[in-house]
């Protein structure tokens, strides 16, 4: 792992136990931070490995479209795109007025990011 990878991989440790610390906070909770630290983490894992792979991933924050670019270079490569849209959604609905993430979302969108945070680190 290059330097380059190992800096977007490190970027992407520390969005994880950010979002865990806020979805167990004492109130109140910013369940909107839950769910944007939850998506930045796999989205920068995925970039991490497509740079691994010698592949300048986009500027994008739609995780559905990294993991097509994912599964052309790794055939094992595949996850739900349900879960893909959602927390595509949680990176930006969440980030300004309008929208706000509940208990249930911020729940659901840490539990998927740290299942897809093992299965990116174990395909490195």
């Amino acid at each position: 792992m290059n330097a380059t990878v190992r800096e977007w991989v490190d970027k992407a440790e520390l969005d994880i136990p950010t979002a865990g610390r806020e979805l167990y906070a004492p109130d109140p909770k910013n369940f909107d931070a839950v769910c944007f630290h939850a998506q930045q983490c796999v989205e920068k894992l995925m970039k991490a490995f497509l740079i691994h792979s010698n592949v300048m991933p986009p500027r994008t924050h739609d995780l559905q479209r990294l993991s097509e670019m994912l599964s052309e270079i790794h055939t094992g490569w595949s996850w739900p795109i349900e879960e893909l849209r959602f927390l595509s959604r949680a990176a930006v609905d969440y980030r300004y007025p309008g929208e706000s993430a509940d208990t249930w979302e911020a729940a659901e969108a840490f539990q998927i990011a740290q299942k897809l945070r093992e299965r990116l680190l174990s395909i490195f």
